[in-house]
């Protein structure tokens, strides 16, 4: 470093070449205040472009993300001089090309995620060239320490950049991440440490005792109704009896209205599981049936009225004046009792066998057993069923005689 009297010297000196050395020096300022202008605004439109609209995560992810990759690089250079015996330009051309590769495929999988919303091949392809580069950096680490470095630095680039593809992804197709099945959640309520809603344990405590009541109700009764040997109904019976005991001492059953009705909606539901197999449920989708009016029935005159109850048809009726008719009369009264019913089972009236008896003039003996045979027929069966299904009118003839609890009762016993 020359001194200020030496500087003077030189200038007093050589008046003309410390005048060019100025100008040289000056037009280097410009020359540099130029540069650092157009760097400083070249870095301005980058942070604006593709810094600033990113949230601060994404940024910081790739910074980590690059800060790990330069040190799998590191561990690279030393893996191509130390292994493969490059030097020189060699060295530096070649030492970096698995991490080239990386982020060639990162980029790729990043195209395919906005264009097929998938990072497909090249996102495995990333996973795959980091597990390699991280394995060749550790071969020639010099210690054990050095060596889960050399594998942790590539794995943790890899891992932000899964992470802010995951982000990308979710911004994308605005969809969520995978629920799990395997969780620590799920396993506690598979072997039943957990539970799933947010019910206090006296309140599950409660729930698991009521359903004990009526399981233990439900096998008593089916016990019974099968037959069981009396050593098998008192077991069951004293089960009912020991869970009923610890129901009422545990849950307050005998006071509490609400777990009454639970307990009675429990045993009703295990009592009728068999009905399950004639239920009709309808999709939500599926249009409402149309309602169509039931049309009504024509009046009685009073005599027969008195004889015949219009709830019972199945009430006995002695005709005190029997009907005596040919064949051939009898014959056409029959056709004509045929007629009417086809007619009324077209308007989707089923007639009573005190309609048949007044429209056609037969007793109400022989027009009950027409009736009987008539109402087998498919399309008479299903008009009495949609009836029953649509406006809850039983039909009290001989087939079917629908009961209260549903079941189906023929003219000569039980049938289902």
């Amino acid at each position: 470093m020359p001194t200020f009297e030496e500087i003077a010297a030189f200038v007093a000196e050589k008046p003309f070449a410390t005048a060019v050395i100025a100008l040289l020096g000056l037009a280097g300022l410009v020359l540099a205040y130029l540069v650092l202008r157009i760097a400083w605004r070249a870095v301005a439109w980058l942070f604006e472009r593709y810094i600033a609209p990113r949230p601060i995560e994404d940024v910081l992810t790739v910074v980590a993300a690059s800060i790990a990759t330069g040190v799998s690089a590191q561990g690279m250079w030393r893996f191509s001089g130390d292994v493969l015996g490059l030097d020189g330009p060699l060295r530096l051309l070649l030492f970096a090309f698995i991490e080239v590769a990386i982020i060639t495929s990162a980029v790729r999988a990043r195209r395919n995620m906005r264009e097929n919303f998938s990072a497909g091949i090249d996102g495995i392809a990333v996973w795959a060239l980091t597990c390699l580069t991280a394995v060749l950096s550790s071969m020639d680490a010099r210690s054990l320490p050095e060596a889960v470095f050399r594998l942790a630095a590539p794995l943790v680039a890899a891992w932000l950049w899964e992470r802010g593809m995951a982000i990308e992804r979710h911004r994308i197709r605005g969809t969520g991440r995978i629920n799990w099945r395997l969780t620590p959640e799920r396993l506690l309520v598979r072997v039943g440490l957990a539970e799933v809603s947010d019910r206090t344990a006296s309140e599950v405590d409660a729930h698991r005792r009521l359903t004990r009541v009526a399981l233990a109700a439900k096998r008593a009764k089916a016990l019974r109704e099968n037959g069981a040997s009396e050593r098998k109904m008192r077991v069951a019976l004293a089960r009912l009896d020991k869970a009923m005991d610890q129901a009422v001492e545990h849950t307050g059953l005998a006071v509490d209205q609400g777990r009454q009705e639970a307990l009675l909606a429990q045993i009703a539901a295990l009592y009728n599981t068999s009905a399950l197999i004639d239920a009709d449920p309808r999709v939500p989708w599926e249009p409402e049936p149309e309602q169509h009016p039931v049309p009504a029935r024509p009046a009685l005159p009073p005599a027969l009225a008195e004889l015949v109850r219009e709830e019972d048809e199945d009430v006995q009726v002695f005709d005190a004046t029997p009907q005596v008719v040919d064949t051939a009369q009898r014959a056409a009264m029959m056709r004509l009792a045929r007629d009417y019913w086809d007619r009324q089972i077209a308007k989707g009236i089923v007639p009573r066998t005190v309609d048949i008896a007044q429209e056609t003039g037969l007793s109400l003996a022989t027009a009950r057993q027409y009736r009987a045979l008539w109402k087998l027929e498919p399309e008479a069966h299903a008009l009495i069923e949609a009836l029953f299904q649509q406006h809850g009118i039983v039909d009290t003839g001989a087939f079917p005689v629908i009961a209260d609890d549903g079941r189906i009762l023929a003219s000569n016993g039980l049938t289902s």
